[in-house]
């Protein structure tokens, strides 16, 4: 649903849309909220997938890159807007049970969404995909939502270290048929085994027999949305802005060295979202949103973060409108020369009479985010807000 600006801030759930409230929105939030979004369109649509700089890939198996960073970075802003989002319908005197309906609600309605990015344009639904990036964020975040309305901060931090000790033991404890416990290689590695029996012909089109974002690792992406609300926790304590980004800073650092630490037995991993990763990850978030909510929020400097801003006040209308037209245009074939070609392929190909092949590319993923940002802009000056 469409609604103005105003109103669709004092309903706003936990997707990827604004969370404060106008007096206490914070613009370095939605600035960092953008910034991911504008970085996920840039590695997510490349005009030649076969020359993509290698920092705009993610890493084929364990390690990171700066491509690593968008998915975490989305949970993790999802847990700071939701507790600023429950703290303020509490102090309203709304009831959790009003509340948690509403999560379920929209948390169904995200999963939906989700669904139809992966069935487009083929509908063959006894291949459909049934989880991904946005079921994902569906799960978590009801699950995250019931765990904030039953807990306080001492529970929740139970609830992380619970969620990422467990499945660091899931992982290197319990044995897989044929190839034992511990093991954390593209096959072997329990997640993929649980995904290949429970989803089966349903896991993610490029894998056939796991997904990235598959049912066991989930259980640390709960956790990294969770760090998210440790950071609200810290943004609505009654310390001055100038502490808070301290604490943030101090967070962020323990997080990173306890990531790295524990990147000696369980490596990072993006594709299996291990507890090194999400630890690590999570600190990447605290020291990049703490030193932009000093630059922006402290020292001011507002007026370059605008398209930023402009770019994540409608990131649910910007993600599904990038994955759905890039997928037509690999949908559609047209003739070039003697060869049948996808549009996309096509259009790649027009940089390439202006660059090198990874220059064309970088240039065509960066005129295809910029088309994007046009589209949050058009949305903007209308105020137009996806509200889900």
């Amino acid at each position: 649903m469409l609604r103005p600006m105003t109103a669709a801030v004092s309903n706003a759930a936990v997707s990827v849309s604004p969370a404060l409230s106008r007096p206490e929105r914070m613009v370095s939030l939605d600035a960092f909220r953008g910034a991911t979004m504008a970085l996920m369109v840039l590695v997510n649509t490349p005009g030649d997938y076969a020359h993509v700089y290698a920092p705009l890939e993610h890493a084929q198996w364990n390690g990171w890159t700066p491509t690593d960073l968008v998915f975490p970075s989305f949970m993790w802003i999802i847990g700071v807007a939701m507790t600023m989002v429950l703290a303020r319908r509490l102090a309203a005197g709304m009831p959790k049970s009003r509340i948690f309906p509403q999560a379920c609600r929209r948390a169904l309605i995200l999963y939906i969404l989700g669904l139809a990015v992966y069935v487009y344009p083929r509908f063959d639904l006894s291949t459909q995909r049934l989880l991904g990036v946005l079921q994902r964020i569906a799960v978590c975040y009801l699950i995250v939502t019931a765990i904030c309305l039953t807990t306080s901060l001492r529970g929740q931090i139970i609830w992380i270290v619970s969620l990422l000790s467990g499945y660091w033991l899931l992982m290197t404890l319990v044995p897989v048929p044929g190839y034992g416990a511990g093991r954390l290689d593209v096959e072997g590695n329990f997640a993929h085994y649980v995904d290949r029996i429970v989803l089966g012909a349903h896991n993610y089109a490029s894998t056939k027999t796991w997904d990235p974002e598959g049912i066991v690792s989930t259980l640390p992406a709960i956790a990294t949305v969770l760090f998210g609300v440790m950071a609200g926790h810290i943004l609505r304590s009654e310390r001055p802005l100038a502490r808070k980004v301290l604490w943030l800073l101090t967070v962020g650092a323990a997080l990173l060295v306890a990531g790295q630490i524990c990147n000696i037995w369980l490596p990072i991993n993006k594709k299996l979202w291990t507890t090194s990763f999400s630890l690590f990850m999570a600190g990447l978030d605290f020291v990049v949103f703490a030193t932009m909510l000093w630059i922006v929020d402290i020292r001011g400097y507002k007026r370059f973060t605008r398209p930023l801003v402009i770019m994540g006040m409608n990131a649910i209308t910007v993600y599904m409108a990038s994955e759905l037209l890039d997928q037509a245009f690999n949908a559609i074939h047209i003739h070039s020369g003697e060869q049948l070609v996808t549009l996309h392929a096509w259009l790649g190909a027009r940089f390439g009479a202006v660059a090198s092949p990874y220059n064309a590319s970088l240039l065509f993923a960066i005129a295809y985010t910029f088309l994007m940002y046009l589209l949050a802009y058009l949305m903007y000056r209308r105020a137009w807000f996806l509200r889900v």
